[in-house]
């Protein structure tokens, strides 16, 4: 399930990562304003598509917002391995960015952020960037023509400019460089358009580069995972060519945490980050609440049901 309108919270979970452990999510950009409209998305079709930064709120609210949640997180026993910029859009459409990293530093909590590397060519994003701890850069594709099918970036979006810009910031980043690549049948799951990701992935040097899957809905009905075998050849091309190649095609768990009230606290996460039925009757269990909240939000239009 997952949140049908824009919603105010900013600060959701901890949740669990299959990267990341606990992460305590970072959603820094409104509802739905991205770079890309990407056809797999799990937040749905692009709503503003903008490439200038914009200052969406002060920095000072956000870090207000992380810092009660981190408290009441430790209040309960839970621990906290990331804090992971991951929005409703493109993080690095935040103008804000950097100065929210440097503010939540002294929380002495790991900073992760999540981008799409669309925007990475402009003045000020890889100094934000190279704030963070750990950082996963998208590379679905480096064809002009499949990036545009499957990635839907806005026109005036340069493929070869970030790439360009990546290896720039890959030698220079200090911290954790990751990369995750989004397999779509019939659209990037072709052996010559792997072999093209791997030789730049080769060249970008990841500590780890990611291969993934559509787990949960996408943005587009007709989007569909490949099948095992192709699947399989996409870990084989990379480990070909890179050290440490996993898979990102598994269930990340059910260990949402319970940091105050259960409606605002499962708001907050869909708004984001989809849940199973089977993890909300678990978060609600653990909130001494019943399947009612659900139906409530369901009939408000606050939250959407869909079969994936």
């Amino acid at each position: 399930m997952s949140a049908g309108e824009v919603y105010g919270v900013r600060v959701f979970g901890p949740v669990p990562s299959r990267r990341l452990g606990r992460s305590l999510g970072i959603n820094n950009i409104l509802s739905k304003i991205c770079s890309y409209s990407c056809v797999y998305c799990q937040v749905g079709r692009t709503l503003r598509m903008e490439v200038e930064r914009i200052s969406f709120c002060e920095p000072e609210e956000i870090v207000k917002e992380v810092e009660e949640k981190v408290e009441r997180t430790r209040e309960i026993g839970q621990a906290i391995d990331y804090l992971t910029f991951v929005a409703d859009g493109e993080s690095t459409l935040d103008l804000n960015l950097g100065r929210v990293i440097e503010l939540i530093q002294p929380l002495g909590i790991k900073i992760a952020v999540i981008t799409n590397c669309s925007l990475i060519p402009l003045g000020g994003i890889r100094e934000d960037l190279a704030k963070a701890d750990w950082i996963s850069l998208k590379v679905d594709c480096t064809r002009k023509e499949v990036w545009r099918r499957m990635n839907r970036p806005k026109p005036t979006l340069r493929l070869d400019a970030i790439l360009e810009a990546m290896l720039e910031f890959a030698r220079a980043f200090k911290g954790e460089l990751v990369t995750e690549t989004m397999l779509i049948r019939g659209l990037n799951d072709e052996r010559n358009c792997l072999h093209e990701v791997a030789d730049f992935l080769a060249r970008l040097q990841p500590a780890k580069a990611y291969v993934s899957i559509p787990t949960r809905p996408p943005a587009e009905k007709w989007v569909e995972p490949p099948g095992e075998e192709s699947i399989n050849r996409a870990y084989q091309i990379f480990t070909e060519q890179l050290e440490t190649v996993e898979y990102l095609i598994g269930y990340e768990g059910s260990e949402f945490t319970l940091t105050g009230n259960p409606t605002d606290d499962i708001l907050g996460i869909t708004a984001v980050h989809p849940m199973r039925a089977d993890a909300l009757e678990e978060f609600l269990l653990q909130a001494k609440a019943d399947w009612s909240i659900i139906e409530q939000l369901l009939k408000q239009g606050r939250l959407i049901e869909l079969n994936y």
